[in-house]
């Protein structure tokens, strides 16, 4: 069966027309896209729909393909240098404005605002932006808790080696300690027994050690002098 033809005039019916002009415009794009990859061509393309809206598709940067075409050779004996200037500037000037405007209507739509103008299609691919979005920031909070839980432990390891460094120490100064005072005690209980008493007493043991021990030495000689005798 042969496909009629479809005759070229414009559609009365609005419902219609939207919708003729919805599927023509993404084939549109599609050959652009296609042409433009098969063929390595820079294209620009810029579409208005009949209520306004702006549609467009660029290889590269929109305003780069503007500005090419407008400082085209061929273009220069139509117009002169300044209003070719100005042009550029509007017509960068405009995109960079719709761009903005794009952003900003995409960050409210992410915010879950502004969604009431928005198509079942185009409700679909946000949530599938977003699925996205929440998927990768899962993964990265997973990423950064694992870094910050091996940091945890490696501190943990040394903190542990670091107390039984200590333990050690502490246990050795107590050991060091229970073998000093015995010596100490004899020494006291020595001079104890051989000083009076209220002598030891009134001018204490850290006063009389050096006179005492002079004394002592002084017998210990006088002793072994008298046996030498």
């Amino acid at each position: 069966m042969v496909r009629q033809r479809i005759q070229i005039k414009r559609i009365d019916n609005v419902a219609a027309r939207q919708v003729t002009f919805s599927k023509r415009r993404r084939g549109l794009m599609k050959k652009a896209q296609e042409l433009s990859t098969l063929c390595d061509a820079e294209i620009g393309l810029i579409v208005f729909s009949s209520t306004g809206k702006l549609f467009d598709y660029s290889s590269s940067r929109m305003t780069q393909v503007i500005q090419r075409h407008m400082l085209h050779a061929d273009n220069f004996h139509h117009i002169d240098q300044s209003s070719l200037q100005i042009e550029a500037e509007d017509a960068m000037c405009a995109l960079l404005n719709k761009e903005l405007k794009d952003k900003t209507q995409q960050l409210s739509h992410l915010n879950g605002d502004e969604l009431e103008a928005m198509s079942l299609e185009e409700l679909i691919r946000l949530e599938r932006q977003v699925e996205r979005g929440q998927s990768k920031i899962h993964r990265a909070k997973g990423e950064k808790l694992r870094k910050e839980l091996a940091t945890l432990k490696g501190k943990d390891v040394e903190l542990s080696k670091e107390n039984q460094r200590l333990k050690e120490k502490l246990a050795q100064i107590v050991k060091d300690d229970t073998d000093t005072p015995t010596s100490t005690n004899d020494q006291n209980s020595y001079f104890q027994d051989n000083l009076p008493s209220d002598t030891f007493l009134r001018l204490g043991l850290v006063t009389l050690l050096p006179i005492y021990l002079h004394i002592a030495s002084l017998s210990v000689f006088t002793s072994v002098s008298f046996y030498c005798t």
